[in-house]
């Protein structure tokens, strides 16, 4: 604990200063900072992300949908660099009020203009119900699905948000936070481990957004590549967390996705954006082929 305990004033004020890693892009209002429009590409379906984890679960989603052959789940990915601030750009703004990653344009359903989707489990639930995919339509089945879904939207704030900002980003390392922190982060283990101990997914028997939605989160965590904070965390207890997300991680539609959007780790792995099958190895960076 620290030997100087903070007080708070008696109204907070903004230091643009303080922050972090991140204190850059943080600010206390909502909005636009410049005007710069989203590019549109050739596919009906346009998605302006980056590969963090709730990115990805979108780009493995349509790369799923693709696996299954639905040709029209065909899209455009474009890069959102986050740290330069293109989220605050006026076209992106108004895909996504919020400023956040994923923001999906659907071009195909409205004689008005795009519809908009926005949160990446809207996205998940929107593709599933277009598609008719990975939500299962019995209503006891998709109610579990869903259950799940919402789990990991309420659960991951506190590993990304809490246990990653705090042991990973912080400008300074405090006990408090980290501690309480990792203590729900593994609360948060133990749930997901005792629930797939009798389940193949995390919805049951079958593969399903819900696993789309917690594995880019807490699959990459126990597989090391989340904060490197494996060992911090002793994941290896959570056997059957290790054993499903090692079974989400082989399939091929979810190798492709988390390459999408991706500007960071081994250059073969990165494809800034995508816009037709090929890319995957034609356009990764280590290659950089040129149009």
């Amino acid at each position: 604990m620290s030997d100087t305990p903070y007080t708070p004033p008696s109204v907070w004020t903004w230091d643009s200063e303080s922050g972090g890693k991140f204190a850059n892009i943080n600010r206390p209002i909502s909005g636009s900072t410049h005007e710069k429009d989203l590019p549109i590409g050739k596919h009906p379906l346009q998605l302006y992300s980056l590969a963090t984890p709730n990115g990805v679960k979108v780009t493995v989603m349509l790369e799923e949908l693709l696996e299954k052959g639905h040709s029209s789940a065909d899209y455009d990915a474009w890069i959102v660099n986050i740290g330069e601030g293109d989220q605050f750009g006026s076209g992106f703004v108004a895909a996504n009020p919020n400023s956040k990653i994923p923001a999906l344009m659907d071009h195909s359903v409205s004689q008005k203009g795009p519809v908009r989707v926005f949160e990446s489990a809207s996205i998940l639930l929107y593709l599933a119900e277009k598609f008719g995919e990975f939500l299962p339509k019995d209503s006891e089945k998709r109610a579990e699905t869903i259950n799940w879904v919402m789990w990991q939207m309420g659960s991951a704030p506190y590993l990304g948000g809490g246990f990653g900002h705090f042991y990973a980003y912080a400008p300074e390392k405090f006990e408090y936070p980290i501690n309480r922190f990792s203590m729900e982060v593994k609360r948060q283990l133990d749930v997901l481990d005792k629930q797939l101990a009798n389940n193949s997914y995390i919805a049951g028997e079958d593969y399903s957004i819900a696993d789309m939605a917690i594995w880019p989160w807490y699959g990459v965590l126990v597989d090391g590549g989340l904060y490197e904070a494996a060992e911090f965390l002793s994941v290896h207890e959570y056997t059957h967390v290790k054993r499903w997300s090692e079974q989400i991680g082989n399939r091929p539609a979810v190798k492709r996705g988390r390459m999408v959007n991706r500007a960071w780790g081994d250059p073969s792995e990165q494809l800034l954006e995508r816009h037709n099958a090929s890319d995957f190895s034609l356009k990764t960076q280590d290659k950089a082929v040129q149009d």
